[in-house]
């Protein structure tokens, strides 16, 4: 694994292959927690902590599975495992960030089902990724899903003060905004085919 390997791996998960919005994956927690810029900095670490030490928990354990012919268990016992991830960073912000637990409210279990979690994990192992390479595209993914929750909240409080249409009001102009991040991003494919193409 070479650092020009880890190196594009982790941009094309940024920029290219963004789980929120190239592939449309955990857009609940991004249309959710994007409303400040400290909750959803808060929720990508909270995300890219459960991507991390779900990818390192769940490689091991799919090669026991692969091994007894248990493959088809893969998805219910990625969940449980992001599900138990999820309740431990539920308890340490709980107990030790009591601010950042009650701004998350809702969303921070909702991580148990975000699809870019379980998405990412999957992912690796359709790529034939190794541990490694594994993890180094689950911090390139949680990056993404940090980056475009951050752009997305300062599109959101620009929103706030702009003159808006009374019928765009609300969720009809938070959805365009996102379609217009999620197109801008379409522009990096070629600048990311051009470096490592």
């Amino acid at each position: 694994m070479t650092a020009a390997q880890i190196f594009s791996v982790i941009l094309t998960a940024i920029l290219t292959e963004n789980f929120v919005l190239c592939k449309f994956l955990g857009i609940c927690p991004f249309l959710g927690v994007s409303k400040k810029v400290d909750t959803a900095l808060g929720m990508s670490v909270a995300v890219i902590f459960v991507m991390l030490i779900s990818t390192a928990v769940t490689y091991p354990i799919n090669t026991v599975l692969v091994k007894y012919d248990l493959a088809y268990l893969q998805t219910i016992v990625f969940i449980l495992i992001i599900a138990a991830l999820v309740q431990l960073v539920e308890i340490v912000l709980k107990k030790y960030i009591k601010s950042l637990y009650n701004a998350l409210g809702i969303y921070l279990p909702l991580i148990t089902t975000n699809c870019a979690v379980l998405g990412v994990v999957l992912l690796n192992l359709d790529e034939g990724y190794s541990f490694g390479m594994s993890l180094v595209n689950s911090l390139g993914a949680g990056i993404g899903f940090m980056v475009a929750m951050l752009i997305f909240a300062g599109v959101r409080s620009r929103l706030e003060t702009a003159d808006i249409p009374e019928c765009l009001k609300g969720l009809p102009s938070t959805l365009i905004a996102a379609s217009l991040t999620s197109v801008s991003f379409l522009g990096f494919s070629g600048v990311v085919d051009g470096i490592f193409g």
